[in-house]
């Protein structure tokens, strides 16, 4: 689990490219320690464009695909189909492809709207906690579909789904895990790239209240050298 006082851990790569390979073979890793362990792997996959590359290196390398059980750390409240979904570029770059039973793929109903979607999402999520969650970093600081300025669900008597209607980036209305249910797992890792996202890592450096920052405080941040900023912050 994770520990309330550490420090997140940085790894820095030269480019995308590498963190794909080498987060392609933590994860394969992972699992087949999980089911070694406990006889499943319950992994939250994180959306956009960094993972993409690795997700499409798992097909080939994975195996115990009936163990395997997959959920979203947010969606966006689209149609099933569309291709702005975290669910149809996860669905194209890699589950179509590996046989996890249907029934394990546990998909946000987004297209029944946030409050809905929210509240049934919340009911397949699993007692237990989960063994690896995949987050990004947006160039505001935001996680999964955790803004600033917003309720991120730091504290456990809030809901471990929330529906989200003001989104600052489009769609406005999307469903997310809280903050405090994505922390209840034994490893979290989140993936950063590209120049756009270094005053975000100035801002968590910094100690800044970012919602990356209240998720990610004993998390292992894998980014490459475009994303690190030049010159770190002072301490304070």
């Amino acid at each position: 689990m994770l520990r309330e006082n550490a420090s997140p851990r940085w790894h820095i790569y030269p480019n995308n490219t590498e963190i794909s390979a080498r987060l392609a073979a933590a994860i394969t890793r992972m699992a087949a320690e999980a089911i070694a362990r406990r006889g499943a792997f319950h992994l939250v996959a994180a959306g956009g464009d960094t993972p993409r590359a690795a997700y499409a290196r798992l097909p080939a390398l994975g195996s115990d695909w009936q163990h395997w059980h997959i959920y979203h750390g947010d969606e966006r409240c689209l149609p099933v189909d569309h291709p702005d979904r975290n669910s149809v570029m996860l669905g194209e770059t890699w589950l179509s492809q590996v046989p996890i039973p249907g029934t394990q793929i546990h998909t946000i109903p987004a297209e029944m709207g946030a409050s809905a979607a929210a509240q049934q999402y919340a009911e397949a999520l699993p007692r237990q906690s989960f063994d690896l969650v995949l987050l990004g970093l947006g160039e505001d600081g935001h996680t999964a579909s955790l803004f600033p300025g917003h309720d991120w669900g730091q504290e456990k008597n809030t809901p471990a789904t929330l529906a989200i209607y003001d989104a600052a980036k489009a769609p406005a209305e999307r469903v997310s895990l809280s903050a405090w249910r994505l922390r209840q797992t034994r490893a979290m890792f989140f993936l950063v790239c590209g120049a756009g996202k270094k005053n975000a890592l100035r801002a968590w450096l910094r100690n800044e209240p970012i919602p990356a920052a209240a998720v990610g405080r004993d998390a292992d941040v894998w980014l490459d050298m475009a994303a690190w900023p030049e010159t770190l912050p002072e301490q304070h």
